[in-house]
């Protein structure tokens, strides 16, 4: 009975000067510029409370387990009794205090850690929302543009091109919005595209198209399609004469490369734009270490070459 009711004011008087040095006194120390002030009260504030704690035990607890008659210390030589408050009550209460301090320390650096993380990601989604309604506007801008044209010289062709769109939007409203896709719905994207594009240019462009894809990993959505996009734009749109475009998409392994190039007649400054601007913010976003992304200009021709290392998550 003894003992149980000595533990019960030990631990509660622990759990006070827990309290005191974790959420009064260390807010206080981490805060830089009141040191000095904190030092203070945290020495005012644990005499407070050693003295309070010794009074309790010599006039409540001493009287519930002690039989009398007994002598008892005055108010006064208990709170002039430094070096027994210390030795004894101080000492024993500091040490489980630090315990629950170092331990409240690493929950509020997990704590912090964890927001931290959070806020970094959410921070990344915002800007890859950002930059995804910076594509598709775009994209969409050129292709209603070439089903204009058509309308306009009302070719027999306006009909398959509006088919050809719906389905392209209905990849980029409904089947874009994760954060990475399949490549092989990229891919109908970019034949669906280059198929639209054919009908505006006839026989007058030259287009390549090369897919050695040896299994359907995942990417993010929209690179390979705006990358394509730009060659049309600044090559192909912008060429009267016959424009040449060369695309190459290879996956070998962990390793997909994918390069296009196209003829200009332009300044190639027209080129590296807002597009390509975007291209290169997502992919810091996404593949931040694992990816090169270069342009590269040599005998009229404009070549956008990426390199991505996939992970078997991606």
């Amino acid at each position: 009975m003894q003992e149980s009711v000595n533990s019960i004011f030990f631990i509660a008087f622990a759990a006070i000067t827990s309290y005191f040095l974790a959420y009064i006194i260390l807010p206080r120390l981490l805060h830089k510029g009141k040191t000095v002030q904190t030092v203070v009260i945290m020495v005012l504030g644990l005499y407070v409370i050693n003295v309070f704690s010794r009074i309790s035990v010599v006039y409540l607890l001493e009287p519930l387990i002690r039989t009398r008659p007994f002598e008892q210390e005055s108010i006064w030589e208990i709170v002039t009794d430094i070096d027994y408050l210390f030795m004894v009550y101080f000492v024993h209460a500091f040490s489980y205090a630090f315990i629950f301090v170092f331990i409240k320390l690493l929950k509020d650096q997990y704590v912090i850690n964890k927001r931290a993380l959070n806020l970094e990601k959410q921070k990344a989604d915002i800007e890859l929302m950002a930059l995804k309604s910076q594509l598709n506007p775009h994209f969409l801008f050129n292709t209603l543009n070439n089903i204009y044209s058509l309308s306009i010289m009302q070719s027999p062709q306006t009909s398959p091109a509006i088919a050809r769109l719906s389905e392209i939007l209905d990849t980029l409203l409904y089947r874009s919005s994760n954060l990475f896709v399949p490549i092989s719905q990229e891919i109908q994207l970019l034949n669906n595209y280059i198929e639209l594009e054919k009908l505006r240019y006839d026989d007058r462009l030259e287009i390549s198209l090369d897919i050695q894809v040896e299994r359907d990993v995942h990417i993010a959505p929209l690179i390979l399609l705006s990358l394509v996009e730009n060659s049309f734009k600044h090559g192909a749109g912008e060429d009267a004469g016959s424009p040449k475009i060369h695309i190459q998409l290879l996956l070998q392994n962990h390793l997909l490369s994918f390069v296009v190039s196209n003829t200009f007649q332009s300044k190639v400054d027209q080129q590296i734009g807002i597009g390509l601007d975007n291209i290169s913010k997502q992919l810091n976003l996404l593949y931040p270490e694992t990816h090169t992304f270069e342009t590269v200009v040599a005998q009229q021709t404009f070549t956008a070459k990426l390199n991505l290392v996939l992970n078997n998550n991606t």
